[in-house]
């Protein structure tokens, strides 16, 4: 992927980039609104993996090629703070959000909240039939039946992988139980691909029939596409993930990513976005006749994570899994 080099001179206008998690529909989006409002202003967005952006911040440190991060599990711009990679920005609606939903000294601040899902192809899979929680997919029935997104490089997948240990290593202090459930998994996997776009046509042309992944990815692909898809919530609880923003340190273009920060952030386009790409605000000071119904009627069980745990151990949890798990549950 190249990196869209930032200008100051390009037609008269000032532009900057963000790199990002959320997708090229609602990217763009954001980008033309925000350019309509601002037409002195070009928006260049990247759309990558939140591991995949986390790396490229390492990698520019010194000489960052991006302004704005928008979007991926707190855990990781958590983790982007402590190496020096944010700098602090308070937005003008701070105190409406938890204080789970914000960074130490104003590094990141949380945009959405994300429940992870069990999805399916609703065509090769009836509705009863679908796997209802997690220790469902591990039944010899879903046997070459499951495709998932390559979780290296992928938020969304690291949080769902490293919560199934979670949920044995509060009680046993080991992730073993939790690898060997991993493994498991992988034994009724037929492959990792790279990205969405992948993913959503793989099960569509029902390469694969069931995996796990985000409800509002899910959402918008059946919506916007047509694909079959429908999912399941988890009866025992899922991952319910905060969505950070951060502005990034270094950043050649602050003032104007600030601009933008505030303007993906503002109630409108927080309503906007629940409506239209099915995302639930972080912000509590949105008024709940505002928002879509499914947001307000729809339960979702929520697992307890231990988000820290999650931070520390991730990274290490992930390379056993590469190196010792993946593609290994067959053997």
């Amino acid at each position: 992927m190249t990196v869209v080099a930032c200008s100051n001179n390009y037609e008269g206008k000032t532009s900057f980039v963000v790199y990002s998690t959320h997708g090229k529909e609602l990217l763009t989006e954001y980008e033309t609104l925000f350019e309509k409002e601002n037409p002195d202003i070009d928006v260049k967005w990247l759309d990558m993996g939140s591991q995949d952006v986390v790396d490229r911040l390492r990698s520019e440190k010194e000489n960052p090629q991006t302004d704005l991060w928008w979007g991926a599990p707190s855990t990781l711009f958590q983790q982007a703070g402590k190496e020096g990679l944010l700098q602090a920005y308070r937005p003008t609606w701070a105190e409406q959000v938890l204080p789970e939903a914000r960074g130490q000294r104003d590094l990141w601040y949380g945009t959405y909240e994300t429940p992870e899902v069990i999805a399916y192809n609703s065509v090769a899979v009836k509705p009863e039939e679908a796997p209802q929680d997690w220790d469902d997919l591990l039944n010899p029935r879903w046997k070459n039946k499951i495709i998932m997104r390559d979780p290296l490089a992928s938020g969304t997948m690291r949080t769902i992988f490293c919560a199934m240990i979670l949920r044995f290593y509060k009680t046993s202090g080991s992730p073993d139980a939790g690898y060997q459930w991993l493994k498991k998994l992988d034994a009724n996997t037929k492959g990792y691909v790279a990205n969405l776009t992948l993913l959503s046509q793989k099960l569509a042309r029902q390469e694969g029939w069931v995996t796990v992944w985000n409800m509002p990815d899910i959402e918008l692909q059946r919506s916007r596409y047509n694909y079959p898809l429908a999912y399941v919530i988890p009866k025992s609880g899922t991952p319910v993930v905060t969505e950070g923003i951060a502005l990034v340190a270094k950043a050649n273009h602050a003032e104007t990513a600030k601009k933008f920060y505030e303007f993906v952030t503002s109630k409108p386009n927080l309503i906007l976005a629940a409506h239209k790409f099915y995302r639930i605000p972080c912000r509590k000071d949105i008024p709940v006749a505002s928002l879509p119904e499914w947001i307000t009627k729809t339960p979702i069980p929520t697992m307890t994570v231990d988000w820290n745990i999650l931070e520390e151990k991730s990274n290490e949890w992930m390379k056993y899994w590469d190196t010792h798990i993946r593609n290994k549950g067959k053997l």
